[in-house]
């Protein structure tokens, strides 16, 4: 068998596939058919195999595996990338390796198994055992409870209703500890308010009492705070010792807090001046006659509680009393007092019917002025300025019958208006003109009598 030696390059040119298939036969064929072959074939036998092994050919140069060897070339020894066709997904579709969640999609069973032990060591309260979930709401107290209550009391003083603050009393989770500040604050912002105001708060204690949200403890605790606070309370409130004690006297006679109360605070607390006050008017409100009954009407009736033909008569009242004296300022401050901004209207109407009784050209004047200031400062609005002078054009037949120059007072009056830009030019077109004709005499020849 005729067997060709590698040349002087190191390279195989004839015979390459039959010299390494016939090494594979020497590794694999036991020691008799080494002993078969030549000395000499079998040392170029080894020669050529180890040649192939070091440097392989071009046909191997993407690596080949020769005698179950692999073999790679230099070029790429240093490279990163997988030589095994691994295209670098992760390993077991994301559920393998070190800090791994597992499969998306995945979902695991709780498991029955665990220790339910509680003196085991692996046994964590938390996760394992039996165990309630159960919403719990903080507490209120101190700042906290303040900021709450405040705003309720702000708008129970623009609505009035006891039953929507009693709701939202309930759902808050106050401590006991802090509970008497509940009538405290609406107390301390009742003294600042007007005389529905302080009405209102004095119905709320009661219903607070009523619906045993309050308990006569916690309130008389809230007026030791309020009495204790008193000196604070006059820096912007002077008459605050007053007020509280008609807010004392008030609770008692609506079975709120015990007729001792005064006793007992005068015996428990060193007064001052201020304290020693309060407790007067309180004492002296209840010792009068029919005083629980009068007590009633502490606050006397103010807003639109009051009844109609009083307000009328007020608002007449304080426009004559404008037309004197000239003093827009006072007149504002009159009308802010009625504190009857639903009602405007009237004013606007007794305004008019002045201004027509009159007869006079600088009443009419200072009228429109007054109304223009009014209606700058959003006191009354347009929508009450027009419905006060429709119910002016309204009256006008009756009207005539005492001021026979109804009409043309009217039209002049609505031109002032209309020049101080209270009223529109539209609108002035819906005064009403002279509904009827009158006579002189029956022998005049049908002559219309002109003013």
């Amino acid at each position: 068998m005729e067997v060709e030696v590698p040349n002087m390059n190191g390279d195989v040119e004839n015979g390459r596939t039959e010299n390494i298939d016939r090494v594979e036969a020497l590794d694999s064929n036991d020691n008799e058919q080494l002993t078969s072959i030549s000395e000499t074939e079998g040392r170029i036998y080894r020669k050529a195999k180890r040649r192939l092994k070091k440097s392989p050919s071009k046909e191997f140069a993407d690596g080949a595996n020769i005698n179950g060897v692999f073999s790679v070339p230099s070029n790429q020894k240093n490279l990163r990338r997988s030589r095994t066709g691994n295209r670098g997904l992760p390993k077991k579709g994301g559920a393998g390796g070190k800090g791994t969640w597992g499969k998306p999609g995945e979902v695991y069973e709780e498991d029955d198994t665990e220790c339910q032990d509680v003196n085991d060591p692996n046994y964590d309260s938390e996760t394992q055992g039996d165990y309630t979930v159960k919403t719990v709401t903080p507490k209120l107290h101190g700042q906290d409870l303040l900021d709450v209550l405040e705003p309720i009391v702000k708008e129970f003083f623009e609505h009035g209703d006891t039953k929507e603050v009693l709701s939202c009393l309930k759902g808050l989770n106050i401590h006991e500890d802090s509970r008497h500040h509940m009538p405290a604050v609406a107390l301390t912002m009742a003294l600042e308010g007007k005389a529905d105001h302080k009405e209102m708060t004095s119905v709320l204690l009661s219903d607070l009492r009523g619906q045993k949200l309050l308990t006569e403890e916690e309130l008389s605790y809230a007026f030791d705070h309020l009495l204790n606070s008193l000196r604070d309370l006059s820096l912007d409130t002077p008459d605050a010792p007053l007020l509280v004690g008609q807010f004392i006297a008030r609770a008692i006679a609506d079975d709120c807090l015990p007729p001792k109360f005064l006793q007992q605070f005068q015996a428990s607390v060193d007064c001052d001046f201020s304290n020693r006050k309060a407790l007067a008017r309180a004492e002296l409100l209840l010792n009068m006659k029919h005083g629980i009954s009068r007590l009633d009407n502490i606050w006397g009736v103010s807003g639109g509680t009051r009844p109609v033909k009083l307000l009328s008569k007020k608002m007449i009242m304080l426009l004559k009393e404008y037309l004197s004296s000239k003093d827009s300022l006072e007149a504002i401050h009159c009308i802010q007092e009625l504190a009857v901004p639903h009602f405007h209207h009237e004013l606007v109407y007794e305004a008019t019917v002045i201004v027509l009784e009159s007869g006079n050209k600088g009443s009419a004047q200072l009228m429109a002025k007054l109304l223009k200031t009014l209606l700058d400062s959003a006191i009354i609005t347009t929508y009450q300025l027009n419905t006060g002078f429709e119910r002016a054009f309204d009256a006008l037949p009756d009207l005539v019958l005492d001021v026979p120059y109804a009409y043309q007072l009217m039209e002049q009056f609505a031109e002032m208006c209309v020049q101080e830009k209270i009223m529109t030019p539209e609108f002035r077109n819906k005064v009403p003109a002279r509904g009827r004709k009158r006579f002189v005499s029956e022998g005049d020849g049908g002559r219309v009598k002109e003013y």
